[in-house]
């Protein structure tokens, strides 16, 4: 073998004949295949409709006992807003597959195709060789999933055992639940179909933090019905950003603390500005890091798009069950 390892890097959102191809490819080169299954511990969405144990499932499904035992599949994190971080975690998960195995100083690769920008991550890893592979047929996961979810023949990409899988889940509750969001963002895009450009929003976030607890929301309306998000909106035409965020702060949770006091509370701003961080399309959002003092967590109470209001240790603040990119913008707020 030209490899003791080749890294497979991808979402599969869902796993089709290119992402099989580079495989066979892999398995071609390599004793052993390690695939990184990304966008891992994320709620479902239209854009992550599966996942991980699903989408290692449709994986194994193609594959004989003989190839499986030679691939090794592991959830990856995002990190959407530190790169380094990001190729940090992918290091120490293949470290922690390698160490004293195969060879003292086994030969690693990584595999893929280098289709546009967010490929970039191909570049990212000196230390190991390259192994370039040919695009297969302009197979694109975004097509079959809206092909999917509008109940269109996509089968001609995928195996015939991932169409009879993907068939059964369309009975579950959680198809019901990415389903419905599908169709809620495809009309909201539609309002925008005649306008001369594609719409860009403009939102606000408010990080509310004190001893050691954030407060969050738990959204009422679609998109992300029922999931935790920061308390936050669109901006009005007629304030600024900074009134914005006190403004939908103060509707959402009903803090029980002066206007002037939160505002005086802020400690930091950023942009967070990831091209697929919201559904409903392009949408920047300015994030307001508000540090509050005392021995008592004030009295919140859920209004407007909250359905609830609450304090939550960071602890226990989940990825899988927060709204669009509000995981990775506590972690860049607060670390």
């Amino acid at each position: 073998m030209k490899y003791d390892y080749l890294i497979f890097i991808g979402r599969f959102q869902p796993f089709h004949l290119g992402h099989e191809s580079v495989i066979r490819k892999a398995l071609e080169l390599s004793d052993k295949v390690i695939v990184l299954v990304g966008s891992a511990y994320q709620p479902r969405t239209v854009r992550n409709p599966w996942d991980f144990n699903e989408r290692e499932m449709f994986m194994r499904s193609v594959f004989s006992e003989e190839e499986n035992r030679r691939i090794l599949a592991f959830p990856l994190l995002d990190y959407t807003y530190n790169n380094q971080l990001w190729i940090k975690s992918v290091q120490q998960l293949v470290a922690g597959v390698v160490h004293n195995k195969i060879a003292s100083k086994p030969k690693i690769g990584l595999i893929g195709h280098q289709k546009d920008n967010t490929s970039d991550y191909l570049t990212q890893f000196p230390q190991w060789e390259r192994e370039e592979v040919a695009n297969y047929k302009n197979i694109s996961s975004t097509e079959i999933r809206e092909l999917y979810f509008n109940n269109q023949e996509f089968s001609n990409s995928l195996n015939s055992n991932i169409s009879i899988l993907l068939e059964k889940f369309k009975t579950t509750k959680a198809y019901e639940q990415v389903a419905n969001e599908f169709h809620f963002v495809k009309k909201y895009k539609s309002a925008w179909d005649n306008a001369p450009y594609a719409p860009m929003f403009i939102t606000v976030d408010a990080v509310v933090v004190q001893s050691g607890h954030i407060l969050l929301i738990e959204r009422k309306a679609q998109p992300g019905r029922g999931l935790m998000a920061l308390p936050g909106g669109f901006l009005d035409a007629n304030e600024t950003l900074k009134s914005a965020v006190i403004r939908e702060l103060r509707e959402e949770t009903r803090i029980k603390v002066p206007a002037p006091v939160l505002a005086g509370s802020i400690t930091k701003t950023q942009v967070f500005d990831d091209p697929y961080r919201s559904a409903r399309g392009r949408t920047v959002t300015h994030a307001y890091l508000i540090e509050l003092k005392g021995d008592k967590l004030p009295k919140v109470k859920g209004g407007d798009d909250a359905s609830k209001a609450f304090w939550i240790p960071f602890a226990e603040v989940k990825p899988e069950l927060m709204f669009e990119d509000h995981f990775h913008i506590i972690q860049a707020m607060v670390g």
